[in-house]
């Protein structure tokens, strides 16, 4: 449970670090075919299926990976 928790750890300290100091880097997540943007006057509804596709797919990938002893 350790070593989960300090490669959770390390990787939100990564994506904080990509965020901060290269935002381009992450310009195109939420803006991929199959995410939905409905805005009107009102208010406006943002469901991002295929980013939550993709991030579910390489979450999957990397804790296979890790879970491999």
């Amino acid at each position: 449970m350790g070593k989960g928790m300090l490669m959770l750890g390390f990787l939100l300290v990564a994506a904080g670090l990509v965020v901060l100091y290269a935002p381009g880097l992450l310009s195109w997540f939420g803006k991929l075919p199959g995410d939905i943007r409905v805005e009107s006057g009102n208010g406006s509804l943002f469901i991002p299926f295929t980013s939550m596709a993709l991030v579910s797919l390489v979450a999957t990938i990397v804790l296979t990976l890790l879970g491999r002893d």
